[in-house]
């Protein structure tokens, strides 16, 4: 018998861990019908006959994000044979909140504790039989890091599937079970006798979804108004607020003689450590250190060394391992190409164009797998959710919600899903706001770019690549500011909640596991995206028109590419660099950021220079000085993202305006700002333009006032 199982928690709770350990390398990706979230499932390793569905993770089964919609779809319409409940034991009460809503739904739930490794050390005692009894449903202690007790859980899921659907059997107080029961009777009595619970309280809340499904009349909308009126006076309350303190007593009257706290009052080691890293003097000067210091390992030590180690030897002369020297990449493909006598224009192809272009952005994969390496262990750890705690009341200030900060952080890797992770934030006006903002934070297509500028102008100096994610930062908080002033995103935040796993050291199969899922990403995109666009410069960088004719020509300055160029390059003269390469590396960058880096790859990798393997460095230095370069950078970081990530902005606005008006907003942005670094960075080597710099004042004192002008209200 096949048996499909639904699971389901909070975020942070492991679920994701637990499916893994369940599923291994059995798991099916895809999405969800109608929408882009995701959509995982697996067959058990040791049951291939149980299919584990892994709903996003959700506080509860209201409809306020797509997660939530999505999971109550899913389980209202589909109706797996049982659920498996993923709670965790270091914060009982939160958790069974979603509880008492999937045992509501008629559905088998296995609840299984997790942490219960962490739970035992601290002290604190569970019992489990007792807790059982209370909710109605079988309960197991695993551990889903060290892969404990899933065997169990497994027997639970399948004896209770076996046993099929059953009556929910928890209560509520008199008042309220009063007007659930009228519901039931009045309304949904027709519904098979499991699912009538759910129904009537969904129908007492309010909810729309509910009311629409069941195609209710006014009159039937009318008779069961009254006794929800009747509790809401009662109680001096609205009526989803009600069914919420509901569930808590519930949930607090389970606890009370089966789950014992050691220290009551005490601070666990996770609030002590809190008392440091979330300290409202400390937690952003350390925040800022933990940024500096990985950045500074990703880019200017570690990640430099095995870079210059790609860069030199392994895409470059050759190198020498364990006494051995061995020829590059592009030596080995050069003589094989001179052995099988291929023509001039192949050997270019596959040399200048494929061997220089890719393996420019290839040689970038250290420092890039170095950085997700950090980034996964912060995330692993539960540090990276203090971060967006200690950012709330920041960006609140600057008109973002503190869950701005999730985009953000999953945009580190790819702008795409860090977009995508936008729907999470409730409020339509602050997904917006995320949505435009989020592509401003370096992502891992822009490293290769900071690592170019930070190597060629800059000495390798250890403030380039901080100073490129604080500018991001920055940018995501002056537009803020400047966007909540406008009548289109005035209105109310939308509240900050989070769940604040307990420290713990990540297992390191998990974060190896996250930083060569990131990387490879990378590879790939490396190997199809970027390959198709190198060998499309080669051919523009390579050929001519001479007499109306389209030829082959070695003036790369008499070139197509060339020609595209110039037609643009009067627009960033003002920027410092109006030189048509850094124009084609910049409209390249559009289609994959990582393209930049490959352009002046293909375009500077056959200078002349003396020292070999650092051509395209020093050409580099040639058509830039260090300030024009710093703001070559700023644009490039700042400007519309790749067109995948252009995609993600049309998916989740599902707008066409709200998205020209995103892209055509990040463009304009970037170009201010990289104007006035320019301009006003001039200023300090004496190449100073004065109209450049009236320029760079006016777009200041223009942004000023769009800072501090009064908001904008809605009509």
């Amino acid at each position: 018998m096949n048996i499909k199982v639904a699971l389901a928690g909070n975020p942070n709770s492991g679920k994701t861990t637990l499916f893994n350990a369940l599923t291994g390398s059995n798991q099916f990706v895809g999405n969800w019908p109608g929408v882009t979230v995701e959509k995982k499932e697996g067959k058990v390793k040791k049951n291939p006959d149980i299919t584990v569905v892994d709903l996003p993770g959700i506080y509860s089964l209201s409809p306020y994000t797509l997660e939530e919609v999505v999971a109550r779809k899913y389980l209202v319409e589909e109706k797996p044979d049982a659920i498996l409940n993923l709670v965790d034991g270091t914060n009982l009460e939160r958790n069974l909140y979603l509880t008492t809503q999937l045992t509501e739904l008629g559905i088998p739930v296995v609840i299984a504790i997790n942490m219960m490794d962490v739970v035992r050390k601290s002290g604190d005692k569970i019992d489990i039989e007792k807790l059982s009894i209370h909710m109605g449903c079988p309960i197991v202690e695993i551990s889903a890091l060290k892969e404990t007790g899933l065997d169990e859980a497994v027997e639970q899921v399948k004896r209770v599937a076996a046993k099929g659907r059953k009556i929910p059997q928890h209560n509520f107080s008199g008042e309220v079970e009063h007007a659930l029961a009228h519901i039931e009777e009045a309304v949904v009595h027709e519904l098979p006798d499991e699912e009538q619970r759910w129904y009537a309280v969904k129908l007492f809340e309010r909810d729309g979804r509910v009311i629409e499904k069941l195609s209710l009349n006014s009159d039937i909308i009318s008779h069961i108004e009254k006794d929800i009126i009747h509790v809401e006076e009662e109680y001096d309350d609205d009526s989803e607020s009600i069914i919420i303190n509901e569930r808590y007593n519930y949930i607090a009257r389970c606890l009370a003689d089966c789950y014992k706290k050691k220290n009551k009052n005490g601070l666990t080691p996770s609030d002590k450590i809190d008392r440091v890293l979330t300290n409202r003097f400390l937690a952003l000067p350390i925040f800022a250190v933990v940024i500096f210091f990985i950045y500074y390992i990703s880019v200017s030590t570690v990640g430099t060394w095995m870079t210059d180690f790609m860069n030199d030897g392994v895409f470059g002369e050759g190198f020498t391992l364990f006494g051995k020297d061995f020829l590059g990449i592009p030596v080995i493909i050069e003589q094989l190409l001179v052995r099988l006598n291929c023509a001039p224009w192949l050997r270019s192809l596959i040399l200048d164009g494929i061997v220089g272009g890719v393996g420019s952005v290839l040689g970038f994969v250290p420092q890039i797998f170095v950085l997700f390496f950090f980034l996964a262990f912060l995330e692993g750890c539960g540090y990276m959710s203090r971060i967006a705690f200690v950012l709330d009341k920041l960006f609140r200030k600057f008109g973002l919600s503190g869950k701005s900060f999730i985009p953000m952080l999953v945009g580190t890797g790819c702008s795409v899903p860090g977009i995508m992770a936008s729907r999470t934030i409730e409020s339509d006006r602050d997904r917006k706001m995320a949505v435009i903002t989020t592509s401003f934070i370096p992502c891992s297509a822009k490293i290769p770019v900071i690592g170019l500028i930070a190597g060629a102008l800059f000495g390798k100096a250890a403030w380039v690549a901080p100073s490129a994610y604080f500018i991001g930062i920055t940018a995501v908080m002056v537009s803020g500011l400047m966007l909540k002033k406008t009548a289109a995103f005035s209105g109310a935040e939308a509240p900050f909640v989070m769940e604040l796993p307990p420290y713990h050291l990540p297992p390191m199969r998990n974060v190896l596991r996250s930083m060569w899922e990131r990387g490879w990403s990378f590879v790939k995109k490396a190997g199809t995206v970027i390959l198709l666009s190198m060998v499309i410069l080669w051919f523009l960088q390579s050929f001519g028109f001479e007499n109306g004719r389209l030829v082959m020509t070695e003036d790369i300055n008499k070139s197509v590419l060339s020609f595209i160029g110039n037609l643009f390059a009067w627009m960033f003269r003002p920027l410092g660099f109006g030189n048509w390469q850094s124009v084609v590396a910049t409209l390249t960058g559009l289609i994959a950021k990582e393209n930049v880096v490959s352009t002046f790859g293909v375009l500077l990798g056959n200078s002349e220079v003396s020292e070999a393997g650092n051509e395209i460095w020093q050409a580099m230095r040639g058509i830039f000085t260090p300030v024009s370069g710093y703001s070559f950078l700023v644009f490039n970081l700042l400007c519309a993202p790749c067109v995948a990530a252009m995609g993600a902005i049309r998916r989740e606005m599902n707008s066409l305006k709200w998205s020209a008006f995103a892209i055509i907003y990040q463009c304009v942005f970037a170009y201010a700002v990289s104007l006035m670094v320019y301009q006003f960075g001039s200023l300090f080597t004496g190449n100073a333009d004065i109209i450049g710099v009236i320029a760079a004042a006016a777009v200041l004192g223009y942004m000023l006032f769009l800072l501090v002008r009064p908001a904008k209200t809605k009509k």
